[in-house]
């Protein structure tokens, strides 16, 4: 039985229940340091079952076409800048996924998408530091792919695309923050737009309204303050598209971080 025949049999025999696509709230580095968000993290990882790999979105990698970054070794990149030396020193050694690159490569040709690859490409920030609280041991291969632009129907047709992996034992992993305004960074106090954009954003995706998280520019109440650029939002059209309009959503993490107007809102979608 050759490699292509075994994954395939492998990927059938698979439970035909899906596994969650999720949206996560990743915070800076010190993050790290928060004891009640790491222990909210920790306990929304204990709660999913155990994927046999993740497929990590993260909101710091914007690159067309799709690419797919590296297999072997999984290496971390310290996008970020003015934090103690500690968090520079920390480490992550997930295993590579280079079975799910294979896959995710067939599925976005057989649905029209480029990609390529970047074998040097590791994780960011968005990515290792929630992996860090959920998965602390770092056993399940990750693997992390760009999302190719700030096109909302082109997000959500990456995640159709990616679908069908959540029958296949894998996590797909959107990782960014549905307000981020990097002018209220740290500051206290949750301004009045920042409250109805959150409160906008939760009733849409418990509405799993994929057609208004598209349209959120026009249709959400403070949407330019809560997100003057918006790669920190993309990653949550992924997770919906791969969850589909018939996904049941819940919220495992909300709140403000640090009492700043950054909302710590996270989705798990079924």
């Amino acid at each position: 039985m050759d490699a292509m025949t075994s994954a395939k049999n492998e990927r059938e025999g698979q439970s035909a229940a899906k596994f969650p696509a999720i949206f996560a709230a990743h915070g800076a580095p010190p993050l790290l340091d928060d004891a009640l968000w790491m222990s909210e993290l920790a306990a929304w990882g204990k709660a999913l079952p155990k994927p046999a790999s993740i497929l990590m979105i993260s909101a710091h990698w914007e690159e067309r076409p799709v690419t797919i970054g590296a297999t072997e070794p999984v290496p971390l990149i310290y996008d970020f800048y003015g934090f103690p030396e500690k968090f520079y020193r920390m480490s992550y050694r997930a295993p590579g996924a280079p079975e799910l690159a294979g896959r995710v490569r067939d599925l976005l040709r057989e649905n029209r998408i480029a990609c390529t690859d970047d074998s040097r490409r590791g994780l960011d920030h968005g990515g290792w530091v929630p992996l860090r609280a959920m998965y602390p041991e770092a056993e399940i291969p990750v693997l992390p792919i760009s999302i190719p632009g700030l096109d909302p129907a082109e997000l959500v047709q990456l995640g159709r695309a990616l679908a069908p992996l959540r029958q296949e034992g894998v996590l797909i992993f959107g990782s960014g923050f549905l307000t981020h305004n990097m002018h209220y960074a740290f500051r206290q106090g949750i301004p009045a737009w920042a409250q109805e954009f959150d409160a906008w954003a939760r009733e849409a995706l418990e509405r799993v309204d994929i057609e208004a998280l598209m349209d959120f520019q026009r249709r959400a109440p403070g949407a330019r303050e809560a997100l003057p650029t918006w790669e920190h939002y993309a990653p949550v059209l992924v997770a919906a598209g791969a969850a589909g309009d018939s996904a049941t959503a819940t919220f495992p993490i909300d709140g403000w971080w640090m009492g700043s107007p950054f909302t710590k809102r996270s989705v798990q979608f079924d």
